[in-house]
């Protein structure tokens, strides 16, 4: 299994949104590092779901439920979109401010590339996150 991060402005798509339809799209992404790891990406995997621009937080777990397709939404080019469905809700957001604080987390994408939309995460960061959300699976 592999972990991943992926983002998302709450007041376009939040968490509770993806809670509430079940499974979504992952769609629209048009960067090439953020689109290859899309392709990486296998069913089962799991995924933070971080609150980009409006509570800069990881705000729940996302499960991969259909590898890479074709992205319907791209006019032109060579993009991938992923299906996901929710896990579960952080018991306790992590902010972006304890992420950046936290000694164990330097190496994370988030801290070292912050604008990327979908990057991988080591076992041991996806393990620190839940801890400090009060997060068990």
């Amino acid at each position: 299994m592999q972990y991943w991060l992926v983002k998302s402005e709450p007041d376009v798509y939040g968490f509770d949104q993806l809670v509430k339809d079940g499974r979504t799209r992952w769609d629209g992404v048009r960067n090439y590092q953020a689109r290859n790891n899309l392709r990486a990406m296998k069913t089962g995997d799991l995924c933070l779901f971080y609150h980009s621009n409006i509570g800069l937080e990881i705000a729940g777990i996302a499960t991969v439920l259909r590898e890479h397709y074709p992205d319907p939404t791209a006019e032109k080019g060579d993009w991938s979109a992923v299906e996901l469905g929710p896990v579960k809700p952080f018991t306790r957001p992590v902010s972006l401010t304890e992420i950046k604080n936290h000694p164990d987390l330097q190496q994370l994408g988030l801290v070292r590339n912050g604008r990327l939309s979908v990057m991988p995460v080591r076992f041991d960061e996806f393990s620190t996150l839940l801890a400090l959300g009060s997060t068990e699976l």
